[in-house]
């Protein structure tokens, strides 16, 4: 086990724990978790020995959002400029963080008990696959502080219906464990002592699958969820043709 301020690293046999630990914060993302968050992940996908990952908080909550008190000594200060700065630095930075989790070849399982509020919703809908525990509160409250749930409506809109997605966004109230279920946001509904240890038995069942046939199956499924049917077709085909040829080689070099 390693860990920094904000961040917990542990290895269960191939599957990687990357617990938030901000709890008094209720984990919520300042710069410093957020880039440990995306270092983690860059650094998983490229360890040969690990195979699944698991996401989840430490404490009373999954994650509560971004920690709007780390702009505030600018803005009291009056220094505009620098907040500004800060502000978009900080957007990058988040955006990077969302994108990686469809863009490494390792799958992410999420492990969401209690607040998954804002960012927080966002990571945990980010992650392939979401373990809720019985006490998860999944909401988008951004507008009702007077700003937008901008990044992390990228993958709310791909996840449920339009009108789904608009209604959590615009009235800001949280779901319930059992109806990000019946909404297809969670794949299990379990009690917050058991949401970790399914989440990595979930994530030990994946590591056991074949190494390069899981990273092509997670690829192609992000290729092809936002692609026409035809398009999606050939992608498909082309991955299958790979395969099957990667498949062949090996057998021969046996």
């Amino acid at each position: 086990m390693t860990s920094t301020d904000t961040l917990i690293i542990e290895d269960r046999a191939s599957v990687r724990v990357l617990t938030m630990n901000r709890p008094d914060k209720r984990n919520a993302l300042n710069n410093a978790l957020t880039q440990g968050l995306v270092d983690a992940l860059h650094a998983a996908d490229r360890n040969p020995g690990v195979k699944a990952i698991v996401l989840t908080g430490a404490g009373k909550a999954f994650c509560a959002g971004a920690d709007i008190n780390e702009f505030g000594g600018f803005v009291n200060n009056g220094d505009a400029a620098n907040a500004a700065q800060a502000a978009l630095e900080r957007a990058h930075l988040t955006t990077n963080l969302h994108r990686l989790f469809s863009q490494i070849e390792t799958p992410v399982i999420a492990a969401a008990h209690g607040y998954a509020m804002g960012g927080g919703a966002g990571l945990a809908l980010a992650c392939d696959m979401l373990v809720a525990g019985e006490s998860l509160q999944l909401g988008y409250p951004e507008l009702k502080h007077g700003i937008v749930a901008a990044i992390v409506m990228a993958n709310l809109v791909r996840q449920v219906g339009r009108k789904t997605a608009f209604e959590l966004v615009s009235l800001g109230e949280a779901v319930e464990a059992s109806r990000a279920l019946s909404l297809g946001l969670a794949n299990r509904v379990v009690s917050d002592e058991r949401v970790v240890d399914t989440a990595v038995a979930i994530a030990e069942r994946l590591a056991t699958f074949d190494g390069p046939a899981m990273a092509a199956t997670k690829r192609l499924f992000h290729r092809v969820a936002d692609l026409p049917l035809q398009q999606a077709l050939d992608v498909s085909l082309d991955t299958n043709m790979m395969m099957r040829s990667f498949r062949q080689e090996r057998t021969n070099d046996k």
